[in-house]
């Protein structure tokens, strides 16, 4: 595949987080950019979410995240190789999140704009811990019915300059899009702080 080269030894590795609601597309987002089998937790959804998970607008889902997904992908035209980490998005097992944060350089909060309620807990953790994030709306089946603008009011996200991006978790040129201006956010970032 152009772009991608698993035998580069002179990369830099990153760490992203890859957040966001129940049912968002977290796991669909990392196998679907993973150059190696992606490490999966997932577990059958039984009786004992009953009554705690939220699965309005998600009926057929079957099974969730409970730990975290794990992916890797080379980025030699970057010069870096990204470990990400997608996390669970069920609120009993947010208590994760805090783990997975160390050593991380930024994130991608997914978001479903049919549920949109179900992602301010992931803009709130990351804006309230300071580490840079791109808004991925999720397109399902092909489509999405509002505006970047819309969006980023609508979620109320506290800088202006965060990115809000429209993607298919499923498509990888979108996927790569997203991590590509998630990592030109954290470049920019850094040679501001060079400039002071």
């Amino acid at each position: 595949m152009p772009g991608y080269d698993t035998s580069a030894q002179d990369v830099a590795p990153v760490k992203i987080l890859v957040a966001g609601g129940f049912g968002v597309g977290k796991t669909t987002l990392v196998e679907t950019i993973s150059e190696i089998e992606p490490l999966r937790t997932e577990e059958r959804l039984t009786a004992a979410g009953v009554g705690v998970d939220d699965l309005e607008g998600i009926e057929s889902k079957t099974v969730t995240t409970v730990a975290m997904d794990f992916g890797r992908i080379t980025l030699t035209d970057a010069g870096v190789v990204l470990y990400l980490f997608g996390t669970p998005g069920q609120e009993r097992f947010w208590f994760m999140w805090d783990d997975l944060l160390n050593g991380a350089l930024g994130a991608i909060v997914l978001v479903d704009t049919r549920r949109l309620d179900r992602s301010f807990p992931a803009v709130d953790f990351f804006e309230s811990r300071g580490l840079p994030f791109v808004v991925g709306a999720n397109c399902f089946h092909g489509e999405q019915l509002y505006s970047p603008e819309e969006i980023r009011s609508a979620l109320h996200l506290r800088n202006p300059d965060t990115p809000v991006l429209m993607l298919d978790a499923r498509t990888r040129t979108d996927v790569r899009s997203a991590l590509l201006a998630l990592l030109d956010m954290l470049i920019a970032k850094a040679a501001a702080v060079e400039r002071v």
